[in-house]
C-alpha cells in the first residue's frame, strides 16, 4: 500500500508538536486526521495543513468522544497518540497533588490506552498498521526519571509499559507498537526548549513509516533503540 493511500490520525494535532507531525505525514503522502479535543480548533489546522486532511474533535479521556471520533474517522493505518499534559512541574514526588497525578495519568496514559483500543483492532484485521507512542527521557529508567515532574514522569514510563504490551499482543500481524523519545521540544508545554517541533516531527513521522519487519515493542530516540 503506498502512503498516499494510507490514512493516519494524530491526536492532540491542533498545535505544536502534534500539527508539526500531521503537516510532515500529509507532505509525504498521507490523508491526515487531525484529532483535537477542541473540535474546531482540530478543523481550523486541517485547512491549514492541505486538502487531504480533516480535523475531528476527539477528548481522549472520554469514552464517548473516542467513540464518535472511531465511528466518524474509519479504520486509519496509523495512529500517533501525542496527546498529553504536564502539570506538575517543579513539584517533588512527596509534594505533588494527587489530583494532578490523575489527570495526568488520564490524560497521557489511559488517553492513549482509551484511543489504541479504538483504532488498533481493525489495523490488526487489516494485517499492517503503525502505532507511535509520543514518550518522553523523563520516563525512561535508562535515562533516569526525573523527580520535579513525577507525574508526568510516571506517566510516561507507564506508556512505554503499554507500548511493550501492545507490541507483544500484536506481534506477527503486520502492526508495529513503538514508542517515540522525541526530546526537549519547543510547545506551549516546553517554551524554553531549543528543538523545534518541525525537527522533532521528523523522529515521529520515522517511526509511524517503518517498513515491514521493522522493530516493534522498543523505544526510539533520533532513529536509534534506547533502554527503557
Amino acid at each position: 500500500m503506498s502512503s498516499s493511500r494510507r490514512t493516519a490520525l494524530v491526536t492532540g494535532a491542533n498545535r505544536g508538536l502534534g500539527l508539526a507531525v500531521s503537516t510532515l505525514l500529509h507532505e509525504r503522502g498521507h490523508c491526515v486526521v487531525l484529532a483535537a479535543r477542541d473540535g474546531a480548533a482540530a478543523r481550523e489546522a486541517a485547512e491549514r495543513v492541505g486538502e487531504r486532511a480533516t480535523g475531528v474533535a476527539l477528548d481522549v479521556t472520554d469514552d464517548a468522544s473516542v467513540k464518535e471520533a472511531a465511528e466518524r474517522v474509519g479504520p486509519v493505518d496509523v495512529l500517533v497518540n501525542n496527546a498529553g499534559i504536564l502539570l506538575d512541574a517543579g513539584q517533588p514526588p512527596s509534594e505533588v497533588a494527587v489530583h494532578a497525578v490523575e489527570e495526568t495519568l488520564s490524560v497521557n496514559l489511559l488517553g492513549a490506552w482509551r484511543v489504541s483500543q479504538a483504532f488498533l483492532p481493525s489495523m490488526v484485521r487489516n494485517g499492517w498498521g503503525r502505532v507511535v507512542m509520543v514518550s518522553s527521557g523523563t520516563g525512561s529508567f535508562t535515562n533516569g526519571l526525573f523527580v520535579r515532574t513525577p507525574a508526568y514522569a510516571v506517566s510516561k514510563a507507564a506508556l512505554n509499559a503499554l507500548t511493550v504490551l501492545l507490541a507483544q499482543e500484536t506481534g506477527g500481524s503486520g502492526v508495529l507498537v513503538n514508542a517515540v523519545n522525541p526530546g526537549l521540544v519547543r510547545t506551549r508545554m516546553r517554551p524554553d526548549a531549543e528543538r523545534l517541533p518541525q525537527e522533532a516531527a521528523t523522529d515521529i513521522v520515522w517511526a509511524a513509516t517503518l517498513p515491514d519487519g521493522a522493530q516493534s515493542g522498543v523505544f526510539f530516540r533520533s532513529g536509534a533503540v534506547v533502554g527503557w
